[in-house]
């Protein structure tokens, strides 16, 4: 056989290999986050649900979901361990860095624009006059290829 008939075969088989061992990776590092999970620390189950651990068992965890709310959760489903400023930040909002700095962001765009309240905005009148109404009829006829005497009628 021809070594180029062989090769786009050796090349799919090498792919598959770095595939799967990229995978195993990944679930021995998922394996090892799970195993390392402790009584109090916040938790994304794969749901997207945020909870805090409250018991570890071989197969199972314990998490409350709410203050006095217990739900028993497969160990499989829990997504990631988070530290507990992240977990913080995300379930209260406690966002250090920005009580920091002393920074307060509006509800509203008001300040992007440079207009205060006190400034009245333009308005655009939609409302045709009747000045504006009789020339579009007029067109209109036109248009159509009527008379004026019929577009008086309309």
């Amino acid at each position: 056989m021809d070594i180029l008939t062989l090769l786009p075969f050796i090349v799919l088989i090498g792919a598959m290999f770095l595939m799967t061992r990229s995978a195993k990776k990944k679930q021995a590092a998922a394996a090892q986050m799970r195993s390392d999970m402790q009584p109090g620390t916040g938790v994304r189950t794969i749901g997207g649900m945020y909870a805090t651990v409250k018991e570890v068992h071989d197969d199972t965890v314990l998490l409350e979901v709410a203050p006095g709310v217990h739900a028993i959760y497969a160990k499989n489903s829990i997504g990631a361990v988070l530290d507990d400023a992240e977990y913080n930040r995300i379930v209260h909002g406690d966002d250090q860095e920005l009580d920091a700095d002393g920074t307060v962001v509006p509800d509203d765009a008001s300040s992007l624009t440079g207009e205060s309240d006190d400034t009245e905005v333009a308005k655009i009148d939609l409302v045709k006059d009747d000045a504006e109404t009789e020339d579009a009829d007029v067109k209109d006829a036109k248009r159509e290829g009527k008379t004026d005497g019929d577009a008086d009628s309309k």
